[in-house]
Order: C-alpha cells, then sequence, then structure tokens
C-alpha cells in the first residue's frame, strides 16, 4: 500500500508543473494508514483492573467471615484497621470499628472475622484485651509491648453460637482446653487469697484459685480452686486444705520454727492441702475427689492435721474477774494437754444479782479424758464423775509478754460443791478465781492490815528511838576521839618494846641455831651421857653374870 501511494505522488507533482501551479514545489503531507484495531485497545486495562478487583471483592466476600460486636469498659491498646483477634496466637479476625454505647458507658468493637472461624464464636467464648501485666501469678502479656495489643479468645463448649459478646477486664485464670479439675472450698474468711492465688502440694505449685464470692447468708465465703493435671489425681477424699499465706512461726521445746510455702505466698497469699494417711482415726479411706468436691479450708495446717473429734461438749464458764486477753481459738488446758477450745467471749447482765457476767463458752472434747483402760464410755458419767471430785476451770497466762489468757482445768478438792444439770446446753462449769486474783486478794488483805496498824504510835517512837540513836552516837564519836588521843601518848613506848622484841628474838634464833656453842656443847654432854649408859648397861651385864664380883672384885679372863 505504501509502495502504490509512492508511485503516485510523482505524476501528480509533475502535472502540475505542467500546468504552471506555482505550488507545485510545496510538499505535501500525506496520512499514513495504521491498524483498525488500536483505537480500542486502550480500554482494555480499565477492563482488565475492573475485573480483578471483581475477582478480589468475589475472593474477600466468599473468605470473610461473619461480624461480630464486642463490648468492653474501654478502648485502651485497641485501634480500628489494626488490632487482630487471635486463638493460640492464630488471626481470626480483625478489628473494623470501634463506637460508644449509647448510653455511653462502654465500648463497642466491631470485628470481622476469617472464614472458617465462624464455629468458634460459641455460648460461653469470652475475649479480653491482651496487654502487659502484673499479678500474683507473675507478668504476662511483655510480646505486646512490641507488636500492641490484641484481643485474647477462649473457645466455650457449648452448642449454641452468638455474635455478641461481652469482654473480660483481665485474663480468664484457667482456659476451657485446659486439662484439670476444679474443687470447692468452704471458709470463714478469706484472708489475702485472690484470684490467681497460687495452690501448693508439697511445696510444688499445682494449681491456682479461679473465683470467689460470700455465701447466700454472707456467713463465709466459697472458693473454686483449679488443679491442674496430672496432679489432680492427688486430691482425694479425705484431703485437707489449709491458708498458706504469710509467715507461721511457732516456738516449742524443740525451739524457734519460721514456715512457709514460697515467697511468693508472703505477698500474695496461697493455699495448700494434703492427703493423710488411710490410717488416721476419725477420716474415711483415701479415694479420688470427683470434679467439683467440698471441702474446708482450715486457716492454718495445725488446724487442718487435728485430729477430728468425735464427741464435743458445749460448755458454759462465768468468770467474775476480768478476762481481758482471752479470745476465740484459746485453750482449754487441763495440766498441759489440750482437752477443747474457746468459742466466743460475751457480755451478760444477771437481773437477780443486778451485775454483769461474763459467759465463756468452750468446746470440751471429753474423748480427750478418757484413760485406755477406762469403762466409762458415757460423757456425761464421766463428766459427773470428775466434777464430784473438784474438777473447776480457771483463768491462767498463758504469755507474760502479750498477757493472752486460756482456761486451765483443775482439781480443787475444797471447792463448793455445786449441782450439775446435764441437760442444758451449753452444760454450766463452775468456776474458780484465777492465781492472779488470789495474788490481788491477799495483797488487798494485807493492805487492810496494815491500815489497822497504829502507825502513827510507831512513827513517834521510831522518833524517839532515832534521837536516843543519835545521842549514843556522839557519845561514841567522844570515846572514840578519846581514844585516838591515850594512843597517840602510848604508842612512843609501843615502839621501844617492840625494838627489844625483836632483838630478843633475833638472840634466840642465834642461840638455837645449829652453828651455835650452845648447840655443841649440848650435843656433847649427850655423848657423854650414852657413852655412861653404855657402861652402866655393860656393869649390869656383869653383875647379873657374876654377882660375887662385888665382894672379890673383878677377875681377869682366863687365857
Amino acid at each position: 500500500m505504501t509502495e502504490g501511494v509512492e508511485k503516485d505522488v510523482p505524476e501528480k507533482i509533475g502535472d502540475n508543473i505542467a500546468a504552471g501551479d506555482m505550488t507545485a514545489n510545496i510538499p505535501v503531507a500525506l496520512a499514513t494508514r495504521h491498524w483498525q484495531w488500536a483505537s480500542w485497545v486502550i480500554w482494555l486495562i480499565p477492563i482488565l483492573a475492573v475485573v480483578t478487583t471483581t475477582l478480589i471483592i468475589i475472593h474477600t466476600t466468599l473468605e470473610r467471615g461473619d461480624t461480630i460486636s464486642i463490648e468492653f469498659k474501654s478502648a485502651e491498646g485497641l485501634e480500628a484497621g489494626k488490632t487482630k483477634i487471635k486463638y493460640k496466637d492464630v488471626d481470626i479476625g480483625d478489628v473494623q470499628t470501634i463506637s460508644l454505647s449509647p448510653d455511653r458507658q462502654k465500648v463497642i468493637v466491631t470485628a470481622q472475622l476469617t472464614k472458617g472461624s465462624n464455629n468458634l464464636m460459641r455460648q460461653d467464648t469470652v475475649f479480653w484485651v491482651v496487654r502487659p501485666r502484673i499479678g500474683s501469678g507473675g507478668i504476662s502479656g511483655l510480646s505486646t509491648l512490641v507488636s500492641g495489643a490484641y484481643i485474647g479468645v477462649d473457645v466455650g463448649k457449648a452448642e449454641k453460637q452468638r455474635d455478641d459478646f461481652i469482654g473480660l477486664d483481665a485474663p480468664p485464670p484457667i482456659l476451657n482446653d485446659q486439662p484439670g479439675r476444679t474443687f470447692v472450698l468452704k471458709t470463714e474468711h478469706i484472708g489475702s487469697l485472690n484470684i490467681g492465688a497460687p495452690v501448693y502440694f508439697r511445696h510444688i505449685q499445682v494449681g491456682q484459685v479461679i473465683s470467689y464470692e460470700l455465701d447466700m447468708k454472707g456467713t463465709g465465703v466459697t472458693l473454686k480452686i483449679f488443679v491442674n493435671a496430672p496432679h489432680d489425681q492427688y486430691v482425694m477424699r479425705n484431703s485437707l486444705f489449709w491458708h498458706a499465706s504469710g509467715v507461721e512461726v511457732s516456738m516449742d521445746a524443740s525451739g524457734f520454727k519460721v514456715q512457709t510455702e514460697s515467697v511468693a505466698t508472703v505477698v500474695a497469699g496461697g493455699l495448700s492441702f494434703d492427703t493423710p494417711l488411710p490410717s488416721t482415726p476419725g477420716l474415711p479411706e483415701s479415694a479420688p475427689a470427683p470434679i467439683n468436691t467440698e471441702f474446708t479450708l482450715f486457716p492454718n495446717r495445725q488446724k487442718a492435721l487435728q485430729r477430728p473429734e468425735l464427741e464435743v461438749r458445749k460448755l458454759r464458764m462465768y468468770f467474775k474477774e476480768s478476762i481481758r486477753g482471752l479470745l476465740a481459738g484459746a485453750p482449754v488446758d487441763f495440766r498441759g494437754i489440750v482437752i477443747g477450745e474457746v468459742q466466743s467471749v460475751n457480755l451478760d447482765y444477771d437481773v437477780k444479782t443486778k451485775r454483769y457476767r461474763f459467759p465463756v463458752d468452750v468446746q470440751l472434747y471429753p474423748q480427750r479424758l478418757q484413760s485406755l483402760g477406762s469403762d466409762e464410755k458415757d460423757s456425761d458419767q464421766l463428766m459427773r464423775r470428775l466434777l464430784s471430785q473438784g474438777l473447776r476451770a480457771q483463768l491462767k497466762t498463758g504469755n507474760l509478754l502479750t498477757g493472752s489468757l486460756y482456761v486451765g482445768l483443775d482439781f480443787f478438792p475444797d471447792a463448793e460443791k455445786h449441782k450439775i444439770d446435764f441437760k442444758q446446753n451449753p452444760i454450766i462449769m463452775e468456776t474458780v478465781p484465777g492465781a492472779l486474783d488470789e495474788l490481788q486478794g491477799s495483797l488487798v488483805s494485807i493492805a487492810k492490815k496494815l491500815e489497822q496498824l497504829p502507825l502513827a504510835e510507831i512513827s513517834q517512837d521510831l522518833r524517839l528511838a532515832m534521837t536516843e540513836l543519835r545521842t549514843a552516837l556522839k557519845s561514841t564519836e567522844k570515846l572514840v576521839a578519846r581514844l585516838d588521843q591515850s594512843i597517840e601518848g602510848i604508842a612512843p613506848q609501843a615502839g621501844a618494846t617492840m625494838e627489844q622484841a625483836r632483838k630478843t628474838l633475833a638472840e634466840m634464833e642465834r642461840t638455837l641455831s645449829p652453828e651455835s656453842p650452845l648447840q655443841q656443847d649440848a650435843r656433847n654432854s649427850l655423848r657423854e651421857v650414852q657413852r655412861a649408859a653404855e657402861s652402866l648397861r655393860h656393869l649390869a651385864e656383869t653383875l647379873e653374870r657374876h654377882p660375887e664380883s662385888l665382894l672379890r672384885g673383878k677377875q681377869e679372863d682366863k687365857p
């Protein structure tokens, strides 16, 4: 096509020149013919974009799950378009919008779930905001310092589904898929326990407190604990639970003892449990405890491990003296053996005597008073015999530093006899004054006797005696002064006499010394006396053999 055009051009130009046209030298622009489809190809790009967008929208719609709403008290840490919803660290949705509730008291979070996450929205599914927290169980949510807060999910086990939820203020203490068992504890006081407080078994943390609430009548507290598997197998029907909060300090004959489960229980509190041996009297045989079994939470380990009393008798005692220092829980002691405890201390007004009394209710365990070989199996019979022998109650000091008191039982044969009505509940038991009151009574008696003494006359006599004593002392002083003067005059003569005595003693020592002439002469004289004695002995022997020698004289010895 192009070549044909080029051939036609010279002919036309030549014709124009031949015709004398002066414009024949002006070049002529010729239109070049393009392809026919080049004009609509530019619409292909927007068409492809529309198709691609449509496919993406369709794919997104098909892959998108349901829309849910979650109600929180605050939107702290949440951000629309960025905050994720995670279940076991897997993204299952995104926060789309955040708005206030109609009453402006709460925040409504609208979230879009991913495909396949709809079956997670059960009736008991719970949501909470995961952020850094510091609690009794430790520090959690530190990863959100970098990645930001997100909404955590704990999928429930209910069959029904829902799309509107109320978020929790804090993470649930136990997740639904965590293996273990829950148990119920009954106690009078919760102490320092809180949600998340640890549960220990032989000083090893095996669970935690998951909830607590007051009883219907407000007389106690009910706690729920969760023991993780496989440690939940150690919870038996006869297991004993007690408070392990703080530090337990005791002092006995073996010394000073301090006991605690861990440092965490000192600050945040905790509880512990143990299972006694099956042979412990009064306790059932060991058997695994089913879920939600109820137990009693004791205030301490000592109370929990005490032998259970099969028989308890209630007594009431009226004390006339002050009971300051006697508190509920104080022991009832019989010569060093605890046989009961004080239940309550009250104030009562006696209309007949028009005086105040202090009734003290105690629990007595008669079995502890029975001897091993006793035939008295009836507690009433035992109590009658003991009371007839003079068993009475008396307040005694348990600690001189704190001033605490306890009830001591002992025999007082001289005590006044009283008739006991064992049909009463509680039984009225007579008391005797305490040792301190007796001491105070003795002091008062002594004070009264002192008041009766003629102190004025005694003091006057004492003054006269003191005056005479002063006079005697003055006379003595004068006599001592005279003696001092006499001694001063006698002192020179006494000194000369002592000097002469010393010289005499020296002469006697020289005379009696072994080297003195007197001693030598005495020794020579003794020798002469000895020789004379020997001569006399020979003479006596000769006369005994030859008595005629006295007349004839000594004859010469024959050869």
